[in-house]
């Protein structure tokens, strides 16, 4: 944490702002999906950046666990931590600065690039001498930050270690599972299924072979659940539906809440649109039931659509695009039925 001295040369309103922040954090409390999104979003809107990611190292690795503007498409992610700036921020334990990705030996080039990075600060998040990931900050141009920049992610960046760190007790493992997971559905949250995916893409194109399915779903009906009974029943009808995909899936498969009344799955080893939609109509049966909520009997329904690898296409964003507009398609036809 910045001491005072540093803390005076920011101006007031952003130390307000700042401390708005602290709060929200707090509120969230072990929802650290929350925490990483609230952050990566604030976190742009404060330091005026383009683009705002929250790193986590694993392994070898620094994966995209939140990101904002223009990273935002490149949630999930992985970059080898020994040839980027953000694992070197990590092994350093201080913040750094690079001004210009094209002449600055320290970055990966090809993932700037790839995100669209041309200047950038990035933060550890330490606590206690144990450092977990990074707080970044990026540009698409050069030269786009100063000291005041660095200021407000090192305040940020203790902010969100400290509250990580103090809800899951210093268990690296448990924290890591509360990143990674829905807090409402106990389900996979929106950056472990991008994760997930991009995974699986990566495998498919290495071995020129196999095939898979995404499924987008959403909920049906939820908005009059929770105008008459209030959002304890959505939230029910939310976990109601979360238990029924997941039951109704294999092990092998990736299911995940997305948010709000949004799911999605990764189907493994299922070929073809006619046969992802033949598997998804038996998962979507189990959720057409009635459940029951403090002695009412409320219905629940969904409209889901896929995309087909490599039927569809062979790209994250086409797959998703794909899957999401037959969604919709499904969801206008049925109004209009």
């Amino acid at each position: 944490m910045a001491d005072k001295d540093q803390m005076a040369e920011l101006p007031s309103h952003t130390l307000l702002e700042i401390i708005k922040v602290q709060t929200d954090i707090s509120r969230l409390g072990v929802d650290f999906g929350a925490v990483m999104t609230l952050v990566a979003d604030r976190l742009q809107d404060l330091t005026g950046a383009k683009g705002a990611i929250v790193e986590l190292a694993e392994g070898d690795e620094m994966v995209y666990r939140a990101a904002a503007g223009i990273a935002q498409s490149q949630l999930g992610l992985r970059l080898n931590a020994g040839t980027s700036l953000s694992g070197l921020c990590i092994a350093t334990g201080g913040i750094l600065q690079c001004d210009d990705v094209e002449i600055d030996p320290r970055v990966d080039l090809n993932a700037c690039r790839r995100v669209g990075v041309r200047s950038m600060v990035v933060a550890p998040l330490s606590h206690e001498g144990t450092t977990i990931g990074v707080l970044k900050i990026a540009s698409p141009t050069p030269h786009a930050f100063s000291a005041q920049h660095n200021r407000v992610l090192e305040l940020i960046s203790g902010m969100v270690a400290a509250q990580m760190f103090h809800s899951a007790r210093m268990e690296k493992e448990e924290l890591y599972r509360l990143a990674t997971q829905d807090a409402l559905t106990g389900l996979a949250n929106r950056a472990l299924f991008y994760d997930r995916l991009r995974q699986r893409l990566a495998e498919a194109r290495r071995r020129q072979q196999g095939c898979f399915g995404i499924v987008n779903f959403d909920m049906d009906g939820l908005k009059p659940i929770n105008d008459q009974y209030g959002h304890g029943a959505g939230d029910a009808a939310i976990c109601e539906t979360a238990r029924r995909i997941r039951t109704a899936a294999r092990e092998t498969d990736t299911v995940a809440r997305l948010g709000g009344d949004e799911f999605a799955a990764i189907l493994t080893s299922i070929c073809g649109r006619d046969g992802i939609a033949s598997y998804v109509d038996r998962m979507v049966e189990t959720v057409r039931t009635p459940f029951d909520f403090q002695g009412r009997s409320l219905p629940l329904d969904c409209s889901y659509g896929v995309a087909a690898f490599p039927e569809d296409g062979t790209e994250l964003e086409t797959l998703m695009a794909i899957a999401d507009e037959r969604m919709y398609e499904v969801k206008r036809t049925r109004k209009h039925r």
